[in-house]
């Protein structure tokens, strides 16, 4: 666990974190991707922690690889590539970079170090873990095996690198119905989410089995929710990610991973829309989309909340927090992911 005191006190002694007016000034460009969504107060306080971040980030020669659900001031302030798990882990294994900052989640960074296994990875608070993927093991995938002999097994990016390792091929909630798809069986095993494995099922010609595991962010919407906010606030487009349950995006008006609503919201541009996933991917297209307004709820996940500037500071200029995979796992595990990749783009996704 991080010590934030030993932290500051680090920082404090290398660099002027002090919140600046004169920086907001300087840094408008910046501010103006974010501005709908952080105050000027608020930014004159992360103002140093970006300028600091970007200057050293040439100094490592390093990248940042930010998720959709990182806050603005990082998904905009300092995130070198953007996207959903599938687009981070395409680029993590292309960038050309020595040092990979994952701004995100843990198995987010074992997989761009099982991808790019001589560079570099930095994990900003390694406790940003993930309900999901901490819902299942390897003997998981050995149990599921013994019950479906001969199915493949098809597992969400969201895992660890052992479940990775086990697993035939993985997926996200952008490919995982032409993934499962592709797969040259009549039964498919999905693993952890079984409600992304259900949104499957309803969209594919296979018989989808799965193993019980769930996000603690998607899972707590409930149909009746759409429902109560439709009739308060008629009109609004109601856009669901597939880790919802069945029954909620059954009610939405659109349901994709965070990339699919990205470009639904930005070819449809809605007057109103309520984004039924982790509420920073609304902050975070809020000002790229003025002519949207994005409504409630938000439901936060604790685990991308961890990940903050002064840590990614910290990280960068001590070089702590690397990230390490088993090589014997990893090239295991990087045959999965790989297969992912490389069945994405001949599908043209």
């Amino acid at each position: 666990m991080l010590d934030l005191t030993h932290v500051r006190t680090v920082l404090s002694e290398h660099y002027d974190l002090t919140p600046s007016a004169d920086l907001v000034d300087e840094m408008q460009e910046i501010y103006a991707r974010m501005d709908r969504v952080v105050t000027p107060p608020d930014f004159a306080i992360y103002a140093p922690y970006i300028k600091a971040v970007n200057a050293l980030k040439k100094k490592r020669n390093a990248v940042i690889l930010g998720h959709n659900y990182m806050t603005p001031e990082i998904f905009h302030g300092v995130s070198d590539f953007v996207g959903d798990s599938l687009q981070l882990a395409m680029k993590a294994s292309d960038v050309e970079a020595d040092v990979i900052v994952q701004a995100g989640v843990h198995f987010m960074a074992e997989t761009s170090k099982i991808l790019s296994p001589e560079k570099t990875v930095l994990m900003p608070d390694i406790e940003a873990g993930c309900s999901l993927a901490e819902s299942i093991t390897a003997d998981g995938i050995d149990e599921m095996r013994a019950k479906y002999p001969g199915a493949p097994v098809v597992s969400y990016v969201n895992t660890t690198a052992e479940v990775k390792a086990a697993s035939d091929i993985c997926c996200t909630s952008s490919n995982a119905v032409q993934i499962v798809n592709a797969m040259d069986s009549d039964t498919v095993i999905m693993t952890p989410d079984q409600y992304l494995a259900q949104n499957v099922a309803n969209e594919s010609h296979k018989n989808v089995v799965y193993w019980p595991g769930s996000c603690i962010v998607h899972e707590q919407y409930t149909a009746q929710d759409l429902r109560d906010f439709r009739e308060w606030n008629p009109g609004t487009k109601l856009i669901a990610h597939p880790e919802c349950t069945p029954e909620v995006v059954a009610e939405a008006d659109f349901s994709g991973s965070t990339s699919g609503i990205l470009k639904y919201v930005t070819d449809q541009k809605p007057e109103k829309a309520m984004l039924i996933t982790e509420c920073s991917m609304a902050s975070n297209i809020a000002d790229e989309l003025p002519e949207v307004e994005f409504v409630g709820p938000c439901n936060m996940c604790p685990y991308m909340k961890k990940i903050t500037l002064e840590k990614i500071l910290y990280v960068l200029h001590t070089m702590e927090g690397q990230v390490e995979v088993d090589p014997e796992v990893a090239e295991k595990a990087r045959h999965s992911v790989q297969a992912m990749i490389d069945l994405s783009r001949k599908l043209g996704l």
